[in-house]
Parts: C-alpha cells; structure tokens; sequence
C-alpha cells in the first residue's frame, strides 16, 4: 500500500493511539497533518516524524470549537489543497455516577466526541467531493455495545459515532467517498511490559492490544484501491466482545 500525494488528516494526534497512526501514515509516503490542542505536545511529534524522513505538519485545534475546526480545514487548504483521508481520533471520558454528572460534563464529552467527528467528517467531505473521493475512518469504542458502570457519556459518544458513520456512508457514498468505524478494545498506550499474565490470557487472542493494531486496520479501511467497504464498524479487540464471561 502506499500514501505518497495523499494528504490525512489525523485528530487527537498526540495520544497514543494517535501518534501511532501519525507515524505509520508518514511510513507509507503520505502528507500527515496532525491536530491536538496545543499544548498536547503533537507539535515535537510532527517534528520528530520529519527528522526521521516523513511528511507531518500540526495545526493546533481545539475541536469542541466550531469555529477553529473550520479554520483548521481552512488552513489545511491552503498548505495541501485539501484533505483525502481523515481519521476522527479525538476523543476523551468522564468516569462518574450518572447521578452526579453534569450538563457540564455531559456535553464536554458529546461535543468532542460526537460532534467533533461530525464537523470533522461534514468539511472533509465538503473537499474529498471536490477533489473526487475520499476515505473517513471514526474511531468508536467496543463501549459503544458494553459497558463498565460510570461510563454514561462516553458510551453514548461512541455509539453515536458507529450510527453516525453508516449515516455518512450513505449520505456520501455518491460521492465516492467511504466512511467506516474502529471499535477498539484494550488498547495499551502505557507500559506494555507492565501488563500483567491474566491481562493477556483474558482475551481469546491471547494478548492486549497495541496502538499498531488500530493503524493496520485504518491503513486497510483507507487504502486508495479499497472502495467497496463502507458503512462497516470493525472491532479490533482481541476476541473479548465475542467471549462469554461467568464468574468462576
């Protein structure tokens, strides 16, 4: 597969599942734009990625802001003509009882998450039906069909982002632009080697996940010769929401 010429645009960049797809996108030749807030540190990470010989630019946005996501695209157009791939990374959670949670909270949540990934997807969209197609790929959450208590807000984003994406699939399918979901599962961004045994012998494929495991999947669902896969969720979890669970 290769990227070369292909401009993506990566959200929520700077974490760990997003610095990952930043540096496999640049692996394979194409133009990286990264976007975090600005102090997210994806800024040393762009740099970092251009040392090493790949492309990578980061715009600073703050994606609960209308206002700067239109900018952001606006700036995007004026340094690359526009974008071909974007993957909605960004994303956070609140863990509290749904009986303490507030308006506040609630909608800290929803308006990255959710309506982030929207406004995202609608002024990408607006430049892949110009330049004749594109790829979208959301990042949901096996949170989107269970649950841990606490989880309120964060379950209800992601679900609304694997609704969302079939929605756009057939709105903008005529387009010739796909859009489709990840739900990951375990991803560890942290300590690896911390893990424990039980940690990987609980999923079925006999070990956590890696922020490696998302890239591939997006490279899959992004490769410029992939159009006949739209509208599809792909869980990336190891096996553990095909496992039945009993307490011993």
């Amino acid at each position: 597969m290769t990227y070369n010429g292909k401009t993506v645009l990566i959200t929520g960049a700077a974490g760990g599942i997003g610095s990952r797809l930043s540096q496999a996108y640049a692996a394979e030749g194409a133009d990286v734009v990264l976007t975090d807030l600005e102090s997210s540190g994806g800024s040393a990470l762009a740099q970092r990625i251009a040392a090493g010989g790949g492309s990578a630019r980061f715009i600073a946005a703050d994606l609960t802001d209308p206002q700067q996501i239109e900018k952001l695209f606006q700036t995007i157009d004026s340094l690359h003509g526009g974008v071909d791939i974007l993957i909605n990374n960004a994303g956070k959670g609140i863990w509290k009882s749904p009986l303490e949670l507030s308006v506040e909270e609630w909608d800290q949540v929803l308006n990255l998450n959710l309506r982030g990934t929207f406004l995202c997807s609608r002024e990408a969209a607006k430049r892949m039906k110009a330049r004749g197609g594109g790829r979208i790929v959301n990042i949901a959450s096996t949170r989107a069909f269970m649950s841990e208590p606490f989880g309120e807000a964060y379950g209800a984003s992601k679900g609304g982002i694997v609704a969302l994406t079939h929605a756009l699939a057939a709105s903008l399918g005529g387009f010739g632009i796909t859009v489709n979901s990840i739900n990951p599962g375990w991803i560890e961004t942290g300590d690896y080697e911390a893990l424990r045994k039980a940690d990987h012998e609980q999923h079925p494929a006999g070990r956590v996940g890696r922020p490696e495991d998302i890239a591939r999947a997006c490279l899959y669902l992004t490769a410029p010769g992939n159009d006949f896969v739209t509208g599809t969720n792909v869980t990336v979890d190891g096996g553990m929401t095909r496992k039945m669970i009993y307490e011993p």
